[in-house]
């Protein structure tokens, strides 16, 4: 089934050049301080620190790699105005690599998610650097945005008389709708995701399992200059029904229908990319799931533009009990839509299992539209999720490789082989 919306084109490559203007990184680094410090003020904050990978990035234009991510060692203050201060296990290689932070960076103090047991003090002396830094950057006395942290660092800070308080929030606000920037990564990150199904559509035949995938499209990711390959769900046969959200070495067998979700990040910028396979000719029953799945990514991207609420799209979709699952929270993820851009769910989410949040779909907003529908005769499902920019009049897809018929791979015959 065709979609009634533009696909569009990733309009730059991977690589900076001298002839070609290309994307503007400091443009980008420049507009996502200046989005969140607005946000931060407009939340009454005095400022927001950022322990979340995302938020700091966003903040900063820094990075340390995917090995410091669940380490609680990296962080990052944002005021409402000013320079943003960043704690990073690298000062002396960030105050040489990231001019635009002006010397704004010191050393974390960490208890590594515990592993320093909270006897040691760690958190106190954290709570003083803190404490001071608000100090030096005029914001004490003011509400302190936090988004994620350890409880014994929350307490130390409380325990120094800061008001510690939700900053979340603030951030996502900042981060809801995408610059324009911001947009252009997120299509080069998707149309690598285009060029690495190309691969997986021919490798696709009897013998080959799950898992051999997932590798050709972490070899072919990383060659096209993937950030971090974070997840592909490769799934075969009758392990999509129901959906089991991971892969395995299953061997794909003549019949079996293969979808895969690849999740990668390039320059920081997500995918959630869904695409349905299948090895030989498909029967009735998978044909009808297809062609249903794709009925209802196609209704919801119909649904799309400004100014619609979650709740509008979300009515598109069927009820968890006319798809073969007992309700909406068993359910959750198999009619979703959700925000995508440094982190892989941002606003808007859009469920069934959560109506009543009166999000607006605002022009310049990204994100997935996903939709799961199992064959009757229990031979498999499908799975199809499109990436969107939400439009002044409507929205631009830009996840490009076919989805408008199931695409047969690896026999005699098929379109792949």
């Amino acid at each position: 089934m065709h979609y009634n919306r533009p696909h569009s084109t990733a309009t730059w490559g991977t690589m900076a050049k001298d002839w070609e203007q290309g994307i503007d990184y400091q443009k980008l680094n420049r507009e996502r301080r200046e989005k969140a410090q607005a946000a931060i003020k407009a939340a009454g904050l005095g400022g927001v620190l950022c322990f979340t990978f995302d938020n700091a990035r966003y903040v900063t234009g820094t990075h340390i790699g995917e090995w410091c991510r669940d380490k609680a060692d990296r962080y990052a203050l944002c005021a409402t105005e000013g320079d943003v201060f960043l704690w990073d296990p690298a000062p002396p290689a960030k105050r040489k690599n990231a001019p635009w932070l002006n010397g704004q960076i010191d050393a974390p103090i960490s208890t590594l998610q515990g592993a320093i047991p909270p006897e040691f003090g760690v958190q106190d002396v954290f709570a003083r650097q803190v404490k001071e830094k608000m100090v030096e950057m005029g914001i004490a006395g003011k509400p302190l945005g936090i988004d994620l942290m350890e409880l014994p660092m929350l307490r130390a800070l409380e325990a120094e008389g800061i008001e510690v308080v939700d900053g979340q929030q603030a951030m996502l606000d900042a981060r809801e709708v995408k610059t324009p920037e911001e947009i252009e990564i997120l299509k080069v990150a998707a149309a690598m995701v285009d060029g690495t199904y190309y691969d997986i559509a021919k490798a696709i035949r009897p013998g080959v399992r799950e898992s051999d995938l997932v590798a050709i499209a972490n070899e072919r990711l990383y060659s096209m200059g993937s950030e971090r390959v974070e997840c592909v769900n490769s799934v075969a046969g009758p392990r999509g029904a129901p959906h089991s959200h991971t892969f395995s070495d299953r061997i794909i067998q003549p019949g079996d229908m293969i979808f895969l979700d690849i999740m990668h990040s390039f320059n920081g910028y997500r995918t959630c990319y869904y695409r349905t396979f299948i090895c030989g000719v498909p029967n009735k029953y998978q044909l009808e799931a297809y062609e249903k799945c794709s009925q209802w990514v196609s209704a919801a991207i119909d649904a799309i533009k400004p100014g619609v609420t979650v709740d509008e799209i979300a009515a598109v979709w069927p009820k968890a009990e006319e798809f073969g699952y007992q309700n909406e929270d068993e359910a959750f993820l198999l009619q979703f839509g959700h925000g995508i851009g440094l982190s892989l769910w941002e606003r808007p989410i859009i469920s069934r299992r959560y109506t009543g949040q009166n999000t607006v779909l605002k022009e310049g907003m990204v994100f997935a539209v996903e939709c799961w529908k199992g064959a009757e005769d229990g031979s498999g499902a499908a799975r199809i999720e499109e990436e969107v920019v939400v439009t002044k009049d409507g929205c631009e897809i830009i996840t490009n490789f076919p989805s408008d018929h199931l695409i047969s791979c690896g026999l005699p015959g098929c379109e792949f082989h």
